[in-house]
């Protein structure tokens, strides 16, 4: 029984974890139709500017946190404005070059000004300390993951189907052409949702460093891992991308506990047999 609430305790802090940072590209590629292969490298930037804000400067871990999203999304909106907007529209695979060779530029600019080290990203000690749960302590760290995730996803749901703002986003997913004529400004409308999924990306990739550590070719190490989540949840769906992180958390935490020498087998079997089951993802809608 220890053993199962242990799975079970990790499972959904690693789901959680992977949330975050999914989120942002399910967002991406249900409502703005761009498959941003490029979404793992935001994350990517984040966790770096995290790093020397937190380790060389010695700020505050929360500081740390706000300094990593905004220093992302800046750094965003010039792409965004000068690639991503010339391929809203565009056929997938116009979409994938350009993402991925957004990918390789930043893996290529990372390495060059920092080398290929892993970066960390200190703790507080607040966030540092075991917390005795009764069968098990696990770090402070986790529990806080944990909220994020939670407070994440109601707050997505909440934009998006209770403001002003995710009826419109809605509007512009349904139809744009539309959208536009009645006078809702579509531009700025996808550069608010592209700036929110770099955010999110950024969130995640910070309070998300325990689980996926951050070094120069993180962005390409978990792409498949981001996308996989994306396609088996369905693109779009908050409640979808939460199933799926936690569906395949469990599947991959119990396989690591109980048979290590597997890897990522059962990830990617479950993976198998859910998109077989499921072709749209759990929560998917036909496009």
């Amino acid at each position: 029984m220890q053993t199962i609430l242990s799975i079970a305790t990790d499972a959904f802090a690693y789901g959680m974890a992977l949330f975050i940072i999914c989120i942002g590209l399910s967002l991406t590629m249900g409502l703005m139709r761009v498959v941003n292969l490029a979404h793992g490298a935001f994350a990517m930037i984040a966790g770096y500017i995290a790093s020397y804000a937190a380790r060389d400067l010695g700020m505050g871990y929360g500081v740390a946190i706000f300094l990593a999203i905004i220093g992302t999304i800046i750094i965003s909106i010039p792409l965004e404005r000068l690639l991503y907007r010339r391929i809203y529209g565009s056929p997938e695979l116009t979409q994938v070059l350009m993402t991925i060779g957004i990918t390789f530029c930043v893996i290529g600019i990372t390495n060059y000004f920092f080398g290929p080290t892993l970066k960390t990203i200190p703790l507080p000690e607040a966030l540092a300390e075991p917390v005795d749960l009764g069968f098990r302590t696990i770090a402070a760290h986790r529990l806080f993951v944990m909220a994020c995730g939670v407070a994440v996803a109601f707050g997505l749901w909440y934009l998006i189907e209770r403001t002003t703002f995710g009826t419109k986003v809605r509007a512009t997913v349904d139809n744009a052409a539309m959208t536009d004529a009645l006078g809702v400004r579509t531009q700025v409308i996808y550069a608010v949702s592209f700036a929110i999924a770099v955010g999110l990306a950024a969130f995640g990739g910070v309070v998300a460093a325990e689980f996926l550590p951050i070094e120069p070719y993180y962005a390409l190490r978990y792409m498949v891992i981001f996308l996989v989540v994306v396609s088996v949840g369905g693109a779009g769906s908050i409640l979808g991308a939460i199933a799926a992180c936690l569906v395949l958390g469990a599947v991959d935490t119990s396989g690591r506990y109980l048979m290590p020498e597997f890897g990522n087998f059962f990830f990617y079997a479950a993976v198998i047999v859910i998109v077989f089951m499921f072709p749209r993802g759990f929560f998917g809608r036909a496009q």
